[in-house]
């Protein structure tokens, strides 16, 4: 059976006990990282995922609390002699700019670097990530700040949907993401430009008929996150809960 592992749950500012949002999609064949917090390697070996297991790396948008592990995680697995490919997706604003990232760097003069590849994901409604022996990634385009995706994962060994709505302002898409899901992760930083309350988070899930609402990317500095969760109730029927730090999902 395949995991989901929450690595990290709290929106841009994060605190002691939660680490800005990204996730982990762990399969027979493939370790997916969606978004690059904080010390990667040491959150894999934690869940006993050797690194060199991490075949693929998702980027869903160029804002520093998504990409701020990426060098780190790559010096990381360079200097522990790490030699097989891994493969980086993302919208072609996000990896222009990751790259200019570790160019300043230098990453172009360490030594017996391995190989990286990078796949240009299209702006569009259910655009291919990537499709392989566990998961079939799709994207869609979501309201933020600059060019992000959200994203609806296929876990091929029981068939079921994880939809990710990413950071996001209530839109068409994000009810397409969400359609049917067993699992729904969807922000609820505060509804504004960019982004979404958890009642909007609820709606939004109910619309698409999703069948358990998670809320991630929500505020944490001085304030209690638990309350939000009745907030996503009043507008969502189904169960609720919240993303925290290290949760694992079988599904």
């Amino acid at each position: 059976m395949a995991r989901l592992i929450v690595l990290g749950s709290a929106a841009a500012v994060s605190d002691e006990y939660h680490d800005n949002t990204h996730l982990l999609l762990e399969g027979d064949n493939s370790v997916v990282l969606i978004d690059c917090g904080s010390n990667p390697v040491v959150k894999l070996k934690r869940f006993g995922i050797h690194y060199t297991r991490l075949t693929d790396m998702i980027l869903t948008h160029f804002h520093p609390d998504h990409v701020y592990g990426v060098p780190i995680l790559l010096m990381h697995m360079w200097l522990l002699g790490r030699e097989n490919p891994l493969r980086v997706y993302g919208l072609n604003h996000c990896l222009e700019r990751t790259e200019d990232m570790m160019l300043a760097f230098s990453w172009d003069t360490w030594p017996k670097f391995f190989p990286i590849a990078f796949y240009r994901v299209l702006e569009r409604p259910n655009a291919l990530v990537l499709d392989n022996d566990d998961f079939r990634i799709t994207s869609w385009p979501v309201k933020h700040f600059l060019p992000t995706i959200g994203m609806r994962i296929e876990v091929k060994s029981s068939g079921k949907i994880i939809g990710y709505s990413c950071d996001t302002e209530p839109i068409p898409n994000s009810v397409e993401i969400g359609r049917n899901a067993d699992l729904f992760l969807h922000e609820a930083a505060g509804e504004g430009r960019g982004h979404s309350s958890a009642a909007q988070a609820g709606e939004i899930a109910t619309e698409a008929g999703a069948h358990k609402l998670v809320l991630v990317h929500y505020n944490v500095w001085d304030s209690d996150p638990s309350k939000i969760v009745p907030e996503a109730k009043s507008t969502f029927d189904g169960p609720v809960e919240l993303a925290v730090d290290y949760t694992v999902y079988e599904i």
